[in-house]
């Protein structure tokens, strides 16, 4: 890998991770406009799908901003190694 490619890719996992410990303190607690609709149509209480993070925290972390955190890095950390993994069998591919 390439220093450029390096410290880009170091750059672009630093300003994910300040933005994951910042939204949850900066987010606005009203709802947006879809998860308004959802609510006057009831599409929230279907049951029809459970999202793993509901309301983007972890449960076991309670109702404090640490859980929005502790959600929103792991999300990073989650869609980080998607992408690497995504990257890599394409690379293989590619050199096959």
């Amino acid at each position: 890998m390439k220093k450029h490619d390096r410290n880009l890719i170091i750059v672009g996992v630093a300003i994910c991770l300040i933005i994951a410990v910042l939204a949850p303190l900066i987010a606005s607690s009203n709802p947006d406009g879809l998860e308004k609709s959802s609510e006057q149509l009831g599409g929230t209480e279907s049951g029809i799908y459970t999202p793993p993070f509901p309301d983007y925290t972890i449960e076991a972390f309670g109702d404090s901003p640490f859980a929005g955190i502790a959600a929103l890095a792991l999300g990073v950390f989650i869609a980080l190694m998607l992408g690497y993994g995504v990257s890599y069998v394409l690379k293989r591919r590619k050199t096959a």
